[in-house]
């Protein structure tokens, strides 16, 4: 969730986000077009004798929750079979916090090495099997302190990070090799304080030029940004000339964040774009409106056959509510979701993913 600052100089939202923000998290909007937009789950090429499985998650933070989380098995199932998992961590992970008052509010983020660590146990996620993106706009809520605390207990843990540079970083997964790209195209603190720890979106396409640093080698390139405004389910027409744009630079799958709503997947050529996933783990407030907690887990099969090697052989995207349970949140797939809430939850993911979601109003 956006700690929207109004301090001129600190944060770079648009006066028009800051004042539509308040609005939009008690009523997220449907409004806009998703020109091609796809269905929840696709096959693209015959299922490969040899292939890796991915699994993105959405922003992971630990605002609405005291204790860690609590997932249906189905979940934890689908997680574990992931060869890897890759998400946005929205809090500094810190064992004190430094803005206090702040992180009581919930405008600040901050999670305890602890607690991340009771989350991953009980979402089935190895550590060493996970990648979390530090490009977004909470990563410096605790300030510089909490930032190199963050890099610290990420490391103790034994998870790899993103977006702290602009070229991408290489990850041997089976008999792939995988870049992953990070950025973030909002702070919550000045520049100054972002730059040289955290990949902008300015940076990043500037430092990319014609080409990805560091992509030499890769069977697929992913990227991962932090972008659009929050509680919109339809991107932005900036948002998707940035999708486009990555898709020049030859990136093969882009998962992007911060909506904190579930958005449309779109083909751009050969590149697949999930423009949102949706909150993994409480990042807004424990008795957020009902469509602020649907979330997205992101299945994608990434061939490792000799003739489609790097290729997106399918994606399914796995639906799920986080509900609450005392002081922490249970992730319940959709199908076990039953009433009123079930119907409209139902709904909601069909407006976004269904056959004809352009130009529908709020």
């Amino acid at each position: 969730m956006a700690a929207v600052n109004f301090r001129r100089g600190v944060s770079n939202y648009p006066f028009s986000y800051k004042i539509s923000w308040p609005v939009r998290f008690v009523r997220p909007s449907l409004r806009g077009k998703a020109p091609g937009h796809l269905p929840d789950q696709v096959r693209f090429v015959p299922k490969p004798g040899q292939s890796v499985r991915l699994a993105f998650v959405g922003d992971i933070s630990a605002v609405a929750n005291k204790r860690p989380p609590v997932f249906d098995r189905e979940l934890s199932a689908l997680l574990a079979s992931a060869d890897l998992v890759i998400g946005n961590c929205e809090s500094p992970v810190v064992d004190k916090v430094s803005a206090r008052l702040g992180t009581r509010l919930g405008t600040h983020h901050a999670m305890t090495e602890a607690f991340l660590q009771g989350a991953l146990t009980a979402a089935a996620i190895a550590p060493e099997r996970l990648v979390l993106s530090l490009a977004n706009n909470h990563v410096l809520d605790q300030g510089a302190e909490g930032f190199e605390a963050t890099l610290a207990a990420l490391d103790r843990l034994g998870i790899a990070t993103i977006g702290t540079t602009t070229d991408v970083s290489k990850v041997a997964v089976g008999q792939l090799t995988l870049g992953f790209a990070a950025f973030t195209q909002w702070r919550n603190a000045p520049a100054e304080a972002f730059a040289g720890r955290v990949a902008m979106v300015d940076d990043f396409f500037g430092a990319a030029g014609n080409g990805l640093v560091g992509a030499e080698g890769v069977d697929l390139v992913c990227a991962v940004p932090h972008w659009d405004w929050e509680f919109r389910h339809f991107p932005r027409a900036g948002t998707r000339s940035w999708a486009q744009r990555l898709a020049g630079l030859g990136v093969g799958l882009v998962v992007g964040h911060h909506a904190h709503v579930v958005q449309p997947i779109a083909r751009i050529d050969d590149t697949l774009v999930a423009y949102g996933l949706g909150d993994f783990l409480g990042t807004a407030l424990a008795r957020q409106p009902w469509p602020g907690r649907i979330s997205a887990i992101l299945a994608v099969d990434v061939s490792a056959d000799a003739a489609t090697r790097g290729k997106i052989a399918s994606y399914r995207l796995v639906p799920f509510m986080r509900q609450r349970d005392d002081e922490r949140e249970k992730m319940v797939p959709f199908d076990k979701v039953d009433g009123e809430l079930g119907t409209k939850a139902r709904a909601r993911w069909q407006a976004v993913y269904g056959a004809a979601a352009a130009g529908l109003t709020s």
